[in-house]
């Protein structure tokens, strides 16, 4: 458990999301979870090395299942963006691992099997207010990686957790994404309303405001290219030519970079047949 200031700790160990917890004197918000059940079980006994009050709370950045499946091992009250939170009520009620090939780092957990939802069980609009201490923790829509993705800041202590908005030196999840609101996401975290901020990410940890800038020049590559392929009616098949120079920005073992194409593909497959090739059998 890494402290990045007073009271707020993360922890980068576990496979899947960056996790985080800000020690408050009523009780301690998790945010995220392991997508590993027992991992989650690990997690949470670790925990408890951290004084404060008794109450606990879990975030959910987004509905993805590297920060979600785990939820109902940590116990504890779930909150989420309402967008989040119906993501949740038009899934079945139990997960099954088996025929997902989207890149995401669950999918390399041997016998993961069946796990329950833990569904969020207060939600929000645009914002929330947690007052646990003199000053609130505030958790603020911002779409972009999915509609219902979130960030969670701490103004006295100048952190923001900023979920998949700029993964460390690895590719986005695009298939739920919404490109224009994602670089409008970016545009605000790049403002002066957030100069001196520390920035967390959901996928590596801390990230600096270069690695910001580059992310927004990523995804504005991306969504240009997308725009020029619709505009010429190009079939969902045709985004595969975009896989390999993309992630040429980034370093990766052979294993990961097979894991990062494979998150490629079906992301921009996804996102491309659900925005510009509606009905297609990509959308399936």
């Amino acid at each position: 458990m890494q402290p990045i200031a007073d009271n707020i700790y993360i922890e980068d160990h576990y496979l899947g999301v960056t996790l985080g917890v800000i020690q408050q004197p009523r009780g301690l918000i998790q945010i995220d979870a392991p997508p590993s059940p027992e991992d989650s079980r690990s997690w949470r006994a670790a925990l408890m090395s951290l004084s404060g009050g008794p109450e606990r709370v879990l975030i959910n950045l987004d509905a993805h299942p590297d920060r979600t499946l785990g939820a109902r091992a940590m116990d504890c009250t779930v909150i989420a963006q309402e967008k989040t939170a119906a993501v949740f009520r038009s899934r079945t009620t139990t997960f099954k691992a088996q025929g997902a090939e989207t890149g995401a780092d669950w999918e390399t957990i041997p016998g993961l099997g069946t796990v329950r939802w833990s569904p969020p069980e207060i939600s929000f609009g645009d914002q929330m207010n947690l007052h646990w201490d003199e000053s609130p923790v505030i958790f603020e829509h911002h779409p972009g990686p999915a509609l219902g993705a979130m960030w969670v800041i701490v103004p006295d202590e100048k952190v923001v957790f900023i979920g998949d908005l700029v993964p460390k030196n690895q590719p986005p999840f695009l298939a739920h994404a919404d490109l224009p609101s994602w670089m409008e996401s970016l545009d605000i975290l790049l403002s002066p309303a957030y100069r001196g901020f520390t920035f967390v990410s959901g996928r590596g940890g801390t990230v600096s405001t270069s690695a910001i800038k580059t992310q927004a020049e990523l995804i504005k590559q991306i969504h240009d290219k997308l725009e020029k392929m619709a505009a010429k009616s190009q079939p969902p098949d045709s985004t595969e030519k975009l896989i390999e120079p993309f992630l040429a920005h980034f370093k990766s073992s052979a294993a990961r970079h097979k894991q990062y194409v494979q998150r490629m593909r079906y992301g921009l497959r996804h996102y491309y047949a659900r925005h510009y090739h509606l009905g297609s059998s990509a959308e399936e």
